[in-house]
């Protein structure tokens, strides 16, 4: 199976603010970002996508995607929309001090994310297409291509997926990868 993940164009937000699933516009268009990305991707493919409006629209411009909630990026509770400034050194730390298990008030951590994550790429694997391709954000696209990979999952955030940009992992019945292609 060939996956494509593909993480959003650049979101309309401030440099220095918390978001995650606050839902933002665009900083680029979604049409144009789909018009260099399409070359990329096969002539036919399952699509699948976050309902947030920066995942969605791209995923609109490249066809017609199946809008996955579990695709949806770390929510980040009360710190959304809020500038880490404001969220302050004391909070930001406690994050730092565990990446994976610390959660926001109000919010999940980048474990909890995984799962959800994790559970719908467990339902893509039980009827896997030829091809699919994931229109989604940083962290999910982080949670999918680790696990795949076997990292172990303190790895995951070195994974860089840039956005506007295309990653394509070829699996052999989804216990080796087989190739990483990242455009």
């Amino acid at each position: 199976m060939e996956l494509y993940l593909i993480r959003h164009p650049r979101p309309a937000v401030a440099p220095g603010i918390c978001y995650g699933q606050t839902d933002l516009g665009l900083a680029e268009s979604a049409v144009e970002v789909a018009a260099r990305l399409r070359p990329l991707l096969p002539a036919d493919f399952a699509l699948y996508a976050s309902p947030l409006a920066r995942a969605r629209l791209l995923a609109e411009a490249l066809g017609t995607p199946r809008l996955e909630p579990r695709l949806k990026e770390i929510h980040f509770g009360e710190w959304e929309g809020r500038s880490y400034d404001d969220i302050g050194r004391a909070a930001l730390d406690a994050w730092a001090d565990a990446p994976l298990d610390f959660a926001p008030p109000g919010g999940e951590s980048p474990r909890q994310m995984a799962a959800r994550v994790h559970d719908f790429l467990a339902e893509l694997q039980a009827a896997p297409p030829a091809a699919a391709v994931v229109v989604a954000h940083g962290g999910p696209l982080r949670a999918l291509a680790g696990h795949l990979l076997k990292l172990p999952a303190e790895y995951w955030l070195g994974l860089d997926f840039a956005c506007g940009e295309v990653t394509r992992l070829d699996i052999h019945d989804w216990g080796t990868l087989l190739r990483w292609f990242n455009r």
